[in-house]
Parts: C-alpha cells; sequence; structure tokens
C-alpha cells in the first residue's frame, strides 16, 4: 500500500501551510486519502509555521508525522528543527535562497531549489512556495501536475484569479527544475 508521510516548514507568511495544503488537496482529488494538521508558532508573519501530511490508498490511522519521507524547507531555523524528522532514505528539498545552513546528513537525497529567485524572476516575488511545491511533486511523483494545477485554479478565484496563471507557472518551473536532475 502507497503512503507517503511529508513534512512542510517554514516562517509565517512563507507559504509552507499552503504547500501542504495543495498537496494533500491534489491526493484527494486522484482518489487518495489525505490529512492535512497545521502548526503554528506565533500567530503572526514572521513566527514558526509547519504542517505534516500524510497521503495513502488507504484508511490514515493517525495524522501525525513523526518521521517523513519528505521535508520541504524554507528557512534554516526549519532545517535545524526538521533535518533529523527525514527518514533515511528520505528527500529534502531546499529553499536554497533562504537555507544556508548546510545538511548534516549523508543518507537522505537533497534538492536545493532557488525558490525566491525564481518566484522574482517570474514577477511573482510572493510565490517561492509554489515553486517548492512543483518540486515536490517531481521528486515525489505522489500527486500530479495536473491535481495540483486543479487546486490552484479553485483556489484563486474571484478577485486573486489573477494570480493563478502565475502560480501555475511557478509550480511548473520547479518540477522543471528536479525533472532535469533525474
Amino acid at each position: 500500500m502507497f503512503r507517503s508521510k511529508i513534512i512542510v516548514a517554514g516562517s509565517g507568511g512563507q507559504g509552507a501551510l499552503r504547500v501542504g495544503q495543495m498537496i494533500a488537496y491534489a491526493a484527494l482529488n486522484e482518489g487518495r486519502e489525505a490529512t492535512w494538521l497545521p502548526s503554528y508558532g506565533a500567530e503572526m508573519r514572521g513566527g514558526t509555521a509547519n504542517c505534516n501530511v500524510v497521503i495513502s490508498d488507504g484508511e490514515i490511522p493517525f495524522a501525525m508525522v513523526s518521521t517523513a519521507d519528505y521535508c520541504i524547507i524554507m528557512n534554516d531555523p526549519s532545517l535545524e528543527k526538521f533535518e533529523e524528522k527525514a527518514v533515511p532514505g528520505g528527500t529534502l528539498i531546499l529553499d536554497s535562497s533562504m537555507v544556508r545552513r548546510e545538511v548534516g546528513r549523508k543518507d537522505v537525497t537533497v534538492y536545493r531549489v532557488p525558490a525566491d529567485v525564481i518566484a522574482e524572476e517570474e514577477g511573482n516575488p510572493r510565490g517561492a512556495n509554489m515553486v517548492l511545491l512543483g518540486a515536490y511533486v517531481a521528486a515525489s511523483r505522489a500527486v500530479s501536475l495536473e491535481a495540483v494545477y486543479e487546486n490552484i485554479d479553485h483556489s484563486f478565484t474571484g478577485s486573486k484569479a489573477k494570480y493563478a496563471a502565475s502560480n501555475k507557472a511557478l509550480v511548473k518551473r520547479g518540477y522543471d527544475l528536479i525533472a532535469g536532475q533525474e
């Protein structure tokens, strides 16, 4: 049975919780079970924020993730806190624009993604989280790009609909960066 555990971590305002939510919804769109469990530090921009996501083909008895197959890390404090949560053979996806610290483990795959730089290049400086989402999709193959795009279309409606195309482009850039390395 397929089961994947994911931790997404960063500072409040970086979009870590949104990435986890998008992964969970994409899995649900594809007929899988999924849980999303957010955790907030200070409830303001700049406080800590992380979430646990579990995707499975069967029932998920427990939503809390003690060890993760994938950790999406958006800043140095999050790497410090969650690096050891990755299982041996797991994957760390780092925003190399924000994570300066080196990974101290040799038993994990590390992808360094310049997410903030890519977001700036695409004219959407707040979209680094979408670049990391695309990188996760390529690295894990747990959900499809199409399911993520569908979520973007459902999430960015009304006055925010103008951001849907930009966010899809950012997801694709992150996806292509990782897919090109495999």
